[in-house]
């Protein structure tokens, strides 16, 4: 972290990295429980870190269902006569751990240890949780505005699947990232524990398993960081 640190401070310019923001998007899925969830949270705790340092300002999110099988969309759906091809048949549960308005550049890692609950990971719709990001993300001042998805796995929600086109999720994830990249006002990164995260993003880090994310996380945002220095200004 050190080195890397040391680099980014060498080449890039501090008025960069003050007009910089990254905004982190950890999967909460079910599948993220155990060592996934837990170095992801120590993942995001030393990039924020690191970023703070630098001056750069960091928001952490973090998306998940706030009940299995459809939850109350569910209920509403059915109360309603079940009606063919609803769209989303779950209730979304989009969480903030660390706001970009958080000005400290160490947090002593307090804000994610909700993160670890093992009762609030359930399942993923990611398309929506990027439409959120995204927003956030241009409702900052900002000039440059980094995007990193943290994510184990394609977007799955079973009530939501079995009511529609199998694809729905995934088609809507797709769509979400060529809109925005066609936008081009935020960068998007993501890095896949033990997934195949370029069938989605164009900019993807693949990890066989969670113990390297820390390491990868810092070296992708060096790079990000180092490719901001050599933009005109």
């Amino acid at each position: 972290g050190i080195e890397a640190s040391a680099k980014v401070r060498s080449s890039a310019q501090d008025n960069r990295l003050s007009d910089t923001i990254v905004v982190f998007l950890v999967d909460q899925s079910g599948s993220m429980r155990g060592q996934n969830i837990l170095l992801a949270a120590a993942a995001v705790d030393i990039a924020a870190n690191f970023l703070g340092q630098l001056g750069v300002a960091v928001e952490v999110l973090g998306f998940t269902t706030s009940s299995w099988h459809g939850g109350m969309s569910r209920k509403l759906w059915k109360t309603a006569g079940s009606p063919r091809n609803p769209g989303r048949l779950c209730d979304l549960l989009h969480v903030i751990y660390r706001s970009a308005a958080d000005q400290r550049t160490s947090t002593g890692g307090g804000s994610y240890k909700f993160m670890l609950r093992p009762d609030l990971l359930k399942e993923n719709v990611d398309g929506e949780a990027l439409e959120w990001a995204i927003r956030r993300l241009r409702a900052r001042p900002e000039t440059f505005r980094k995007l990193v998805v943290i994510s184990d796995g394609a977007p799955v929600d079973d009530s939501t699947m079995k009511e529609n086109d199998l694809h729905i999720l995934d088609l809507h994830l797709k769509q979400v990232i060529e809109e925005a990249c066609q936008r081009g006002d935020v960068t998007i990164s993501a890095v896949g524990i033990g997934f195949d995260v370029s069938r989605y993003y164009e900019d993807a880090t693949v990890l066989k398993g969670p113990d390297m994310l820390g390491e990868a996380v810092l070296e992708l945002l060096t790079r990000l960081l180092l490719a901001d220095a050599t933009v005109p200004s």
